[in-house]
This record gives C-alpha cells, sequence and structure tokens, in this order.
C-alpha cells in the first residue's frame, strides 16, 4: 500500500537534489522501486511517454506518478515538481528587496568562495585517484589560465583542450 505523504516526499525529494530534465530519475528508480511502488516497465513507458510529449524533458515524472499510483500519483508528483521553482522565486524577491544592504556584496562574495571551495575540493577528490601525467595537467592549467583571462570563449577552450589530449594520446 502506497503512503501518499512518502510517495509526495520521495518526488519532492528527487526533485530537490536534481538540476532537472532526467536527472531525478536515479533517485526515484531507486527508491520506487525499493518499495515496490514502481515496476521497471512504468519507468520505461514514462521516459517514453515523456519524449514524445511537448513541453520540457521533467514533465515525465508526472507519467511515472499516474503510472505507478494514478491521478492521485500524477497530481503529487505534479506539486513536488513544481514546488522548488517557487523556492527560487522566493529567494530572488527577498534578495531584490535587500540587495541594497550594505553586508550583502559581502554575503555573496562569501558564498562565491564557499562555491569554489567545495568544487575545488570536489575536483581534488575525483582527480587525485586518476592522477594522469604531467601532459593532463598542463592541458588542464593552460585551460583555467585561457578561461581565467576571459579572452577566449570557452566552447573555443574546450575545443583546443580536446585536440591537445587528442593529440597527445592518440
Amino acid at each position: 500500500m502506497i503512503n501518499p505523504m512518502i510517495y509526495f516526499f520521495l518526488f519532492f525529494k528527487a526533485t530537490i537534489f536534481s538540476s532537472g530534465g532526467f536527472s531525478n530519475l536515479p533517485s526515484l528508480h531507486q527508491d520506487l522501486t525499493a518499495r515496490a511502488w514502481a515496476p521497471e516497465a512504468d519507468f520505461g513507458e514514462s521516459l517514453s511517454i515523456g519524449q514524445v510529449t511537448p513541453g520540457p524533458n521533467g514533465l515525465w515524472v508526472i507519467v511515472l506518478g499516474y503510472l505507478s499510483y494514478g491521478f492521485l500519483g500524477a497530481l503529487l508528483a505534479l506539486i513536488a515538481i513544481t514546488i522548488p521553482p517557487f523556492f527560487v522565486l522566493l529567494i530572488a524577491a527577498i534578495y531584490t528587496r535587500l540587495e541594497h544592504q550594505r553586508w550583502i556584496p559581502g554575503l555573496m562574495r562569501g558564498i562565491s568562495l564557499a562555491v569554489v571551495g567545495t568544487f575545488l575540493t570536489v575536483f581534488w577528490t575525483i582527480s587525485k585517484p586518476s592522477s594522469g601525467d604531467w601532459h593532463s595537467w598542463l592541458i588542464c592549467l593552460v585551460a583555467f589560465g585561457m578561461a581565467f583571462s576571459r579572452r577566449i570563449n570557452i566552447l573555443i577552450i574546450l575545443i583546443i583542450a580536446a585536440i591537445a589530449g587528442f593529440l597527445l594520446y592518440r
């Protein structure tokens, strides 16, 4: 028997910790199949229907809600994927009211530093096991230098780095 409140929170959690489209698929798949609330076929069908229908890719979740729990499931999934964007609007409205305060630029710099620190920690953790050779690090440093100069489009930098990697490692 499906508990509607837990069902809603599983969809809400998957939406909060995803970036849209199909990025909530792993979380929903793990949670719903572990509870036997959705068979594998429901995921395949909902993804297929989501692809052939017009609109954003993330709407496949509503189809999954319908297939696994009927109209109530579709409604709960719709509400779960709609609430997070409203949080963003709420935060934007609050920021608009506070952006002229003297302490806001410092707060934003602190948040930016925290994001950069988190990114560097994740990057170091990922790159440490496969430290690569000095050629890889050189390509990386040159690409970062080009990006920080802001004179070259990031797409051009990626293409140059890909060509350099291909030529060095073919």
